[in-house]
């Protein structure tokens, strides 16, 4: 069995910070760049994006709402049409930035509170996937299994990735744990490796509040500014051989 392993990377405030991503690049398949929404500059994208080439990774959008305070992880009371306008701007940016590696972007994933806001908002999700179907018809969208955006992409005939987390709680509903409640984030390897099989096998797991869990995914998700990070790709891939699962995208 294989199982697409993704990573949110280009997030840190310099060039030293894709030091640390480029440690996580050989251990996933996909990398989801900041564009500068929350985080990211052109230096940071242009590095991130040499970065992944060399580990031979897909390379996707990681636009978010326009709040670098907040790292994009508070809803912004904006027009849709401000937003859409923002969202155009930072994909257009990274690929613009790809083109001069003579590269394409091959997907593009929501960062932080617009993910979980479009995997709420039916009407939030129909617009940017209008959006992303006006601009970007070839780009693959990622998104929460079973959210909103799932709905809108399949009756729209997207490809979309159904998403899982390894590092994050999730709520009875299938929703991630909102991150202002204490342990939403995983923070102990074991536990994101067990998580890790459980996705890719579509096997049962626990939900935050003790519930057991259930569904697919196409790809699992890593975020890049887990503390341990580093620790959890580089042992990810060892266990999952262990237990007859291999990366690839």
């Amino acid at each position: 069995m294989k199982i697409d392993i993704n990573c949110d990377l280009g997030e840190g405030d310099d060039l030293h910070s894709c030091h640390k991503d480029a440690r996580i690049m050989p251990f996933i398949s996909r990398c989801n760049i900041a564009c500068g929404g929350h985080a990211g500059s052109p230096e940071i994208m242009a590095r991130s994006i040499e970065n992944a080439l060399l580990n031979n990774l897909k390379i996707g959008a990681h636009p978010s709402y326009p709040d670098r305070d907040n790292f994009g992880r508070k809803s912004l009371p904006i027009s849709q049409m401000e937003l859409l306008d923002s969202l155009f701007w930072q994909v257009n940016q990274l690929h613009e930035i790809a083109r001069k590696f003579d590269t394409k972007l091959d997907h593009i994933k929501l960062h932080g509170a617009l993910y979980n806001d479009a995997e709420t908002n039916r009407y939030l999700a129909e617009g940017i996937i209008t959006l992303l179907s006006r601009e970007y018809p070839l780009l693959k969208i990622i998104g929460l299994a079973n959210g909103a955006m799932e709905a809108i992409a399949t009756e729209k005939n997207r490809l979309f990735y159904r998403e899982g987390f390894i590092d994050r709680q999730y709520l009875n509903t299938g929703q991630l744990v909102p991150r202002s409640l204490p342990d939403s984030v995983l923070h102990d390897i074991d536990s994101c490796l067990e998580r890790a099989v459980a996705l890719a096998r579509g096997s049962r797991f626990t939900s935050y509040h003790g519930t057991p869990l259930q569904f697919s995914v196409d790809t699992i998700c890593l975020h890049g500014d887990n503390p341990e990070a580093v620790n959890i790709a580089q042992r990810l891939a060892s266990y999952l051989q262990l237990h007859g699962l291999s990366i690839h995208s």
